[in-house]
């Protein structure tokens, strides 16, 4: 099972805000006391922050799921729901937080440092909130939006002075143990290190931290091997060591072999622009100072080896230590020389002040609307998409099982604009219009639909503006044919009556002597 994550994706979702509450006072002698109904509570945030206890992703490797806590729902009596607890996720130092497509959103360094992942959802008003002069009892009240759901990917990059790199079983493990109280597994096979080591090294006032990774081999920028893919905790050093071995039992190697193969590694290696100095430069793996280290001298062969390259390393301007991290011979020399360029680095930090941007405002402009108009095309038919962070926030607000709930959402966006504009986009009376990307709230746009729903008189919870028309079932439709038949019937047995008593016009006389005639007959019988 493995014991060392340095990379995980990480699904966090906020916690939903609670929803608003619909509620009426009442007590003795106040039948209706006015409306009541508290808020939601917001939604919990999930916060990443780093935390000196914490040495690998690992935990979230086998959990990446993680959700706040929701809001609690708004009650009667003014009460308001609880916001939901924030969930503090804890990351080693060094954590790199990173979109799906490799967008840098945080670089947590330091005890402390922090960044929010997924902010939680706003509480829905409950009616009390929502009362006004005009709407003096709201039969409705807000829903609680869902919380920021999305992707983040962490990328563990140690915080490292000096970092070691070289072919496996250069000895670079046992540098790190021979130098610092580190105990990494040393064992005389290749790969042997399949994580990176950290240790910290105290030369003279200077403390540093020294960290190796697995061997690099060639082909490594393409994928073979571990090294290139721990690479990325050797980004933040100041300076690089070469661990050259030169008591390799292989014939095909040597150590300036070993290390034209490891330069043309870190060549193809891109430093990721997270790590920008203070200038907003970012310095290449290759370009930062270097040293290189003969180890295993102890070995005679090693040492008539180093002997015979180090001419050959001086002339290239490498600064050349010859050691034995078995019997630490030249280690004391070599912690000094790194040292020297870890204070060197530091000093050079504190000379260059930052280069801090300058905050920009952006005020909204004055003819801004706030949202924007999209014209598409489903099914050979006009679309209209209205986007914008209003219209969207209060479409998922609404409770679209509450017509005076409708009402209120369609008063805000006319109050907003969003019907005067789709007029200039072209829409008509029946035209498809939705809210928000994807699916969206879909509706069929009727520009009659005017604001003031307070002005409506009604029951509460109901907009006469959305009052539902029952259609007429197909039986209904077929007795009410079949009575009109009866009266078309009725109507010229009439008509076929008066012509045979010779009645052939409808003046007030003749209508007064039909009435009569039947009163006239019975007297007749009589």
């Amino acid at each position: 099972m493995a014991s060392f994550v340095d990379r995980v994706v990480l699904h966090v979702s906020g916690g939903t805000g609670g929803h608003g509450c619909v509620s009426v006072k009442r007590e003795k002698f106040k039948p209706l006391g006015g409306p009541d109904g508290g808020n939601g509570g917001d939604g919990g945030d999930v916060i990443l922050r780093v935390d000196p206890q914490t040495t690998t992703l690992l935990d979230y490797h086998h959990a990446p799921h993680r959700h706040a806590t929701n809001g609690g729902n708004g009650m009667g009596d003014w009460r308001g729901g609880k916001n939901g607890e924030t969930l503090i996720l804890p990351v080693p130092d060094g954590t790199v937080v990173k979109a799906k497509d490799g967008t840098v959103l945080a670089d947590l360094v330091g005890e402390g440092a922090e960044f929010v992942a997924a902010a939680g959802g706003q509480g829905g008003l409950g009616n009390s909130s929502l009362s006004s002069q005009k709407r003096k009892a709201p039969g409705f009240a807000l829903l609680g939006i869902p919380g920021d759901e999305r992707d983040v990917v962490l990328e563990l990059k140690s915080i490292a002075d000096i970092a070691l790199v070289g072919f496996p079983s250069a000895g670079k493990s046992s540098l790190i143990a021979a130098m610092s109280a580190a105990r990494p597994k040393i064992a005389d096979y290749p790969f042997t290190t399949l994580v990176p080591n950290l240790g910290v090294v105290e030369a003279g006032s200077t403390r540093f931290t020294i960290a190796d990774v697995p061997g690099l081999i060639e082909g490594a920028s393409e994928g073979k091997g571990l090294g290139h893919h721990f690479l990325r905790h050797v980004e933040r050093c100041a300076a690089l060591v070469h661990v050259l071995d030169t008591a390799a039992l292989e014939t095909d190697r040597d150590p300036l072999g070993d290390l034209a193969v490891i330069e043309r590694e870190l060549d193809k290696y891109a430093v990721d622009m997270s790590f920008a100095g203070s200038d907003g430069e970012v310095v290449p793996l290759n370009e930062r100072p270097r040293l290189v280290v003969l180890n295993k001298v102890d070995v005679p062969d090693g040492r008539d080896m180093a002997a015979m390259v180090r001419p050959e390393l001086e002339a290239r301007g490498y600064r050349v230590f010859e050691v034995s991290a078995s019997s630490h011979e030249g280690l004391r020399q070599l912690g000094f020389a790194m040292a020297e360029i870890v204070q060197a680095a530091r000093d050079a930090v504190k000379a260059a002040p930052p280069k801090v941007a300058p905050p920009v405002l952006r005020p909204r402009a004055v003819n801004s609307a706030g949202f924007r108009i999209r014209n598409e095309e489903k099914d050979a038919l006009p679309l209209f998409r209205v986007l914008g962070e209003k219209p969207e926030r209060w479409v998922k607000q609404t409770d679209f099982t509450n017509d005076e709930a409708v009402g209120y959402l369609a008063d805000r966006l006319a109050k907003l604009g969003v019907e005067e504009q789709l007029f200039k986009a072209g829409a008509k009376p029946g035209d498809t219009v939705v809210i928000g990307e994807g699916d969206g709230v879909v509706f069929d746009w009727e520009p009659t639909m005017m604001g003031g729903a307070e002005l409506l008189a009604g029951p509460r919870g109901t907009d006469l503006r959305l009052a539902e028309y029952v259609r007429p079932t197909r039986e209904q439709k077929r007795e009410e044919y079949q009575e009109r038949k009866d009266a078309k019937a009725a109507a010229r047995a009439e008509l076929e009556a008066d012509r045979k008593a010779g009645i052939w016009t409808e003046s007030v006389n003749n209508k007064a002597k039909r009435a009569a005639a039947p009163a006239d007959n019975a007297g007749d019988q009589a």
